[in-house]
């Protein structure tokens, strides 16, 4: 089974309200491939970006010719990488994952910026038994196939590897400190 989970952004564009001429505000996030390097962390992030929502974050070696290099998003990693730790908890993302894994990846959403969790500890807090080899297999499992790295903190698990490079997860870490 697959879960859609959709969390705000800050990218916002203003449209009057019809019948009243009152402005409101509305997401948008133009489709496409965005990337642009990060020298914070020394690397490249890309985003992949459908339906208003991100949907990947990888970490090429270098920056693709067909990706466009500036993004809202973008602005919200400087942010976070300029100490906002909140920058990147609005982003709207597309996770469609199994639903074991959603369970983790949305626990370890609530791992604020600063903290780092066990992987027995994020088993728990998926509401997974702890001391069950299977259970943690599948935490592993669902960090190793995290689409949204960064924004989905797998950084933030100190004794498991992630789907974000082990370099840039110590430097994340070490900007969080």
């Amino acid at each position: 089974m697959y879960i859609d989970v959709r969390i705000c952004t800050k990218e916002l564009r203003r449209e009057a309200e019809p019948l009243r001429g009152v402005d409101r505000f509305r997401p948008i996030m133009t489709p496409g491939i965005y990337a642009r390097r990060f020298d914070e962390l020394d690397t490249v992030i890309q985003l992949g970006v459908a339906s208003g929502q991100v949907i990947n974050v990888s970490f090429p070696d270098t920056v693709p010719d067909d990706a466009e290099p500036d993004h809202a998003v973008f602005e919200q990693i400087d942010d976070y990488l300029d100490g906002d730790r909140l920058a990147l908890t609005d982003v709207e993302i597309a996770l469609t994952v199994p639903t074991d894994h959603r369970q983790v990846l949305t626990a370890l959403q609530n791992v604020s910026a600063g903290n780092t969790v066990t992987v027995s500890r994020l088993t728990r807090l998926a509401g997974f038994d702890e001391d069950s080899e299977d259970d943690q297999a599948t935490v592993r499992d669902a960090l190793q196939a995290n689409p949204i790295p960064l924004v989905i903190p797998d950084h933030r698990v100190r004794d498991a590897q992630g789907a974000t490079p082990p370099d840039v997860a110590a430097r994340l870490r070490e900007l969080e400190d």
